[in-house]
């Protein structure tokens, strides 16, 4: 595994999450936090290469 793109996205994703206080309460309405929750589910639903690894990594500016 390593240092992929993918491990990258998905540790800002986490990060992201701690910060903003993990995981969102039922019923929850904070929009940020329900998108960075369903990106994170939608990374760890696809391989290292798919495009969408490298769309995440752009709207969260992971390089």
């Amino acid at each position: 595994m390593g240092d992929s793109l993918k491990n990258r996205v998905r540790d800002k994703l986490l990060r992201q999450m701690a910060e903003d206080g993990q995981p969102p309460a039922a019923g929850s309405e904070d929009p940020r936090l329900i998108s960075v929750v369903a990106d994170l589910d939608a990374l760890e639903s696809v391989a290292d290469d798919d495009p969408l690894v490298e769309l995440l990594a752009g709207r969260y500016l992971v390089f």
